[in-house]
């Protein structure tokens, strides 16, 4: 084989080794599937179990240090919600 096949074969290497990282961690996408079910959660009403689930993917966003923008959404619903329950406690022990 000619040398100056070598830089083409690498290059092709990594091209493949660079897809099926992408594909193999696009499947096992933790935070986002947390994220969903968190949302599910706070939809039905269940805001301490959204809570719970919002932190858990806050962790698992953290561990990964690449969804800088699900990050900031996490954030943002964990003020909200918290907003929400200290709400509704109050509302609930003033009645």
């Amino acid at each position: 084989m000619q040398l100056y096949y070598y830089p083409f074969l690498v290059i092709a290497a990594l091209t493949v080794f660079l897809f099926v990282r992408y594909f193999v961690l696009k499947k096992k996408n933790v935070p986002v599937r947390l994220f969903a079910e968190a949302l599910k959660n706070e939809n039905s009403g269940n805001f301490a179990e959204a809570l719970i689930t919002y932190q858990n993917a806050l962790d698992e966003v953290e561990k990964i240090r690449f969804h800088g923008n699900l990050k900031s959404k996490i954030v943002g619903k964990l003020k909200v919600l918290n907003t929400v329950i200290a709400y509704t406690h109050n509302n609930r022990s003033t009645r």
